[in-house]
């Protein structure tokens, strides 16, 4: 397997993000729309509205991200980051890869001074809770999460 390096993604990268992005929705029963994902992507880069994390290797080929958004939390009266997106290509599960993800999202919160980080994940994603918890993370046991769309 070829190294992988863990960077902050560049306007460069959006075809590379925009595919595994794609895929990422797919993987979340969404259909697909390379489109769509490309335009997603280059919105939030452009705009600054976002963090992409890129696990790439020496050949240049995307082998997971992870998106962080910037968001407040008043009762701490700080920032935070939503980590929203987390996505390995299915051939690079299990190498390690979306743990460098989380370490270097982390370091980067770190260094941004973002008081914390949170996520979500499907209840049956078993795998990477596994992978959150191993690294610290907490289920959240006092909170519940509520969400109500707004169009259809």
């Amino acid at each position: 397997m070829a190294e992988i390096q863990i960077r902050a993604a560049e306007n460069s990268d959006i075809a590379i993000v925009a595919s595994m992005f794609d895929l990422y929705r797919q993987f979340y029963e969404q259909a697909a729309n390379i489109v769509l994902a490309r335009e997603f992507i280059t919105a939030r880069m452009q705009r600054d509205e976002s963090i992409i994390l890129l696990a790439i290797n020496t050949a240049g080929e995307g082998k997971g991200f992870c998106q962080l958004y910037r968001s407040f939390c008043s009762v701490e009266a700080s920032s935070i980051y939503v980590l929203y997106d987390l996505f390995v290509r299915d051939d690079m599960r299990g190498t390690g890869i979306g743990r460098s993800l989380l370490l270097a999202a982390e370091a980067h919160a770190r260094t941004s001074g973002v008081a914390r980080m949170d996520l979500t994940t499907g209840i049956n994603n078993l795998p990477a809770q596994a992978l959150y918890e191993s690294l610290g993370w907490l289920r959240d046991k006092t909170f519940f999460t509520y969400s109500r769309r707004t169009t259809d």
